[in-house]
C-alpha cells in the first residue's frame, strides 16, 4: 500500500483489521500509519462588532483555512449543532456538500460512496470536487475516501455514554425494539439482556451506539446470533485473512496504548469502571489507535464549547465561524452536551449511571480515551487562552441569540408556526426550536435564518441550490427520517 497523501496521516484501504484481545477475539487489524501530527493554530480574537462582520484576523494569516472536511456525525452527541456551523460555513463560502439523496446515507449500513447525490466515479476530472461531509452515516473510510481526498480533515464528536442513554431511550424508544418494550430506562438498565436482542430492528441505538457509528466491529460476544440485516450485507467487514497477523504498516503498539494523563482537576470520574480493563483489552485499544490515526480531533460533548475552540484553531477559522445555536435538544432534558455530575447525582441516579456506562463499555472506553485526547489537547493550546476564548465565544452566542430569536432562546415547537424553523419531531421529547424577532435588517434576516435553520430544512435548501429542480415541485416534509 502506498502514501495516500503527503499532507496528513495516512488512510489506508482495502481491509483494515483492528486487532484481538489475547486469548479471545479473533485477530483484527486496520493498517495504521501516520504522517505528521495535529495542526496547532492561532485563534483569532473575537469583537462584539456589527453582527455578521468577519473576525479580525492577524495582518498575515498563519494558515488558509480548512475546507476540506468529513464530519461523523454521531447521534445525541450534540452533533446536529456542528452540523448546523458546518451548514452555515459552507453555505456563506459556497462550498459544495456530498448530500444523501435524502437525509441520512443509507443508515444504519456502512456508508457507500455510491449513495453521494452527484457522485460519478467515471467521470474523472470534470466532476466538480465535494467540500463536506456531514450527514448521519455509518463510518466507512474505504468508501468515504472515494468521495473525499485523504488530506480531509476528520472530525466528530462523543458523549457520556449516560448522559447518551438517557437521550436514545426518549428519542428511539418507538424506533428500538429494546426501548419499546422496557417500561422506563432504569428497568432497561437493571435487566438489559432481558429486552435487547443484537440483530433486531433498532436495537444499534440502544447499545453502544457510538462504536457502531464509527463503524468498528464488534467482539464475538455481542456479534449478532440471529443475523442482523443491516450488518450483515456490509461488504468489506473488517477482518483479515484467518492466521494473518497485524498489518506490516502500523505503529509500533508500545507507542500507541500508553493512557494520556488526566491533565485538569475534576476529572477523576473518567477512570473505566471494574468491569472495563482499558489497559488489558487489545480488542479496543486497537480500535482507538485506528481512530487515532484517522481523525484529527474527536470533540466531547460535555466541554461543547471547549471542543468548539479547538475546531476553530485547528481548521484555522475564525472564532464566529464556529458560534451557533443548539439544535435538536429536547424539552425538559438540557442541551445534548449536558455534564453528567456524579458527585450531585443521587443514590439511585448514580446507579443508573454506572449501569448505562457499563452496558455500553464499547462507548465508555471510547469517552474516557477521547476525553483524555481533548484535555491533552487543551493543556498544548493553554488553558489561560482556552478560557479566554470560550468566554468570548459564550458571549457572542448570547448577543447573537438576543438579536435574533424571540424570547433569546429556544422554544417549544407550538410557538413556531414558520415551516421553515420548526424541527422535526421525533420520539418522546419535544425538540425545540427557534423563532425570529421581527423588524430584522435584510442582512441580519438572511444571517439570523442561518442559525436558527434546524438540519433537515438546511440540507433542503443545500440540496435545492447544488441541484436547482428542472420543474417546479413541492417540498416533500412528511415523513423525515429520525436525525
Amino acid at each position: 500500500m502506498g502514501l495516500l497523501s503527503p499532507t496528513r496521516t495516512m488512510r489506508l484501504w482495502g481491509p483494515r483489521g483492528l486487532g484481538v484481545a489475547l486469548g479471545v477475539f479473533m485477530t483484527i487489524g486496520f493498517a495504521l500509519q501516520l504522517w505528521g501530527g495535529p495542526f496547532q493554530r492561532r485563534l483569532p480574537g473575537l469583537q462584539l462588532r456589527h453582527f455578521w462582520a468577519s473576525s479580525p484576523g492577524p495582518a498575515a494569516p498563519s494558515c488558509p483555512p480548512r475546507q476540506r472536511l468529513v464530519f461523523l456525525k454521531t447521534h445525541k452527541s450534540g452533533s446536529s449543532s456542528v452540523l448546523s456551523l458546518l451548514h452555515r460555513y459552507g453555505d456563506r463560502h459556497g462550498l459544495r456538500f456530498a448530500l444523501p439523496a435524502r437525509y441520512q446515507f443509507g443508515y444504519p449500513r456502512l456508508f457507500q460512496a455510491s449513495r453521494v447525490k452527484g457522485y460519478r466515479p467515471q467521470s474523472g476530472d470534470t466532476q466538480p470536487p465535494f467540500h463536506i461531509l456531514c450527514h448521519h452515516m455509518r463510518f466507512n473510510l474505504k468508501e468515504v475516501l472515494q468521495v473525499m481526498p485523504s488530506d480531509s480533515f476528520f472530525f466528530s464528536i462523543v458523549r457520556d455514554p449516560a448522559a447518551l442513554a438517557r437521550s436514545a431511550f426518549s428519542y428511539y424508544k418507538s424506533a428500538s425494539s429494546a426501548f419499546r418494550k422496557a417500561p422506563s430506562l432504569a428497568a432497561f438498565l437493571a435487566n438489559p439482556r432481558a429486552f435487547y436482542r443484537p440483530g433486531a430492528r433498532g436495537d444499534h441505538y440502544a447499545r453502544n451506539l457510538l462504536w457502531f457509528d464509527f463503524g468498528l466491529p464488534f467482539p464475538p460476544d455481542m456479534r449478532t446470533k440471529r443475523g442482523n440485516p443491516h450488518v450483515s450485507r456490509d461488504p468489506n467487514p473488517p477482518q483479515l485473512p484467518s492466521g494473518a497477523g497485524p498489518p506490516a504498516h502500523t505503529l509500533d503498539p508500545n507507542a500507541l496504548f500508553h493512557p494520556v494523563p488526566t491533565v485538569a482537576d475534576g476529572h477523576s470520574q473518567m477512570s473505566s469502571p471494574a468491569s472495563l480493563d482499558l489497559g488489558s483489552s487489545s480488542f479496543i485499544q486497537w480500535n482507538l489507535a485506528w481512530l487515532d490515526s484517522v481523525f484529527d480531533l474527536v470533540l466531547v460533548a460535555e466541554y461543547f464549547d471547549e471542543s468548539l475552540v479547538l475546531l476553530a484553531d485547528a481548521l484555522c477559522w475564525g472564532l464566529d465561524d464556529v458560534v451557533g445555536f443548539m439544535h435538536n435538544a429536547q424539552a425538559g432534558g438540557g442541551q445534548d452536551g449536558s455534564t453528567i455530575d456524579d458527585g450531585g447525582l443521587t443514590t439511585e441516579d448514580r446507579q443508573l449511571t454506572a449501569r448505562a456506562r457499563a452496558w455500553n463499555n464499547l462507548d465508555w472506553a471510547l469517552y474516557v480515551h477521547f476525553n483524555r485526547s481533548l484535555w491533552a489537547r487543551i493543556k498544548q493550546y493553554g488553558q489561560s487562552r482556552l478560557e479566554s476564548a470560550v468566554a468570548e465565544l459564550r458571549a457572542r452566542r448570547e448577543a447573537l441569540a438576543k438579536h435574533c430569536l424571540v424570547g433569546g432562546e429556544a422554544l417549544d415547537p407550538k410557538y413556531i408556526t414558520d415551516r421553515r424553523f420548526r424541527p422535526f419531531q421525533f420520539g418522546s421529547g419535544k425538540v425545540l426550536g427557534y423563532v425570529l424577532r421581527s423588524g430584522l435588517s435584510l442582512q441580519d434576516q438572511e444571517e439570523c435564518e442561518r442559525l436558527a435553520t434546524p438540519e433537515l430544512q438546511y440540507k433542503d435548501k443545500l440540496d435545492a441550490k447544488q441541484f436547482p429542480p428542472t420543474v417546479s415541485l413541492p417540498l416533500k416534509t412528511s415523513r423525515r427520517p429520525s436525525p
